[in-house]
């Protein structure tokens, strides 16, 4: 058995790979539609060219938005359940606190909550 220190490099950067797969599938599929009905409905090529890029910016306007609120989204409901569980064991503490001091160590049946040993 080797004695060097074993050393494991992880890529860490998933979600920023996915978000870009993501937003590029989807940002080139819908400008690539709409010039191409754009090309048989109109004769001008300036015309589909604007409208190309038109939709890559609102688009990306769009995506990034949506990015954005999916983040910050997730950021609240994690600070909302990390308040709520150490709510929780706050309370729990107490309630032990008393129980003990009170001599009945939350085991009987009328005084424990729910969901208490």
């Amino acid at each position: 058995m080797p004695l060097t220190r074993h050393v494991e490099r992880h890529f860490t950067s998933g979600e920023t790979v996915r978000d870009i797969v993501i937003g590029m599938s989807d940002g080139l599929t819908v400008p690539f539609a709409l010039a191409a009905g754009l090309s048989g409905a109109v004769e001008s090529t300036s015309i589909v060219i604007t409208a190309g890029l038109a939709e890559i910016a609102a688009g990306s306007i769009a995506m990034g938005l949506g990015g954005y609120l999916a983040a910050r989204s997730d950021a609240e409901h994690y600070a909302s359940e990390r308040r709520r569980e150490a709510d929780y064991a706050r309370r729990r503490a107490l309630y032990l606190a008393h129980a003990t001091d009170s001599g009945s160590c939350g085991r009987s049946e009328t005084s424990a909550p729910i969901g208490t040993p």
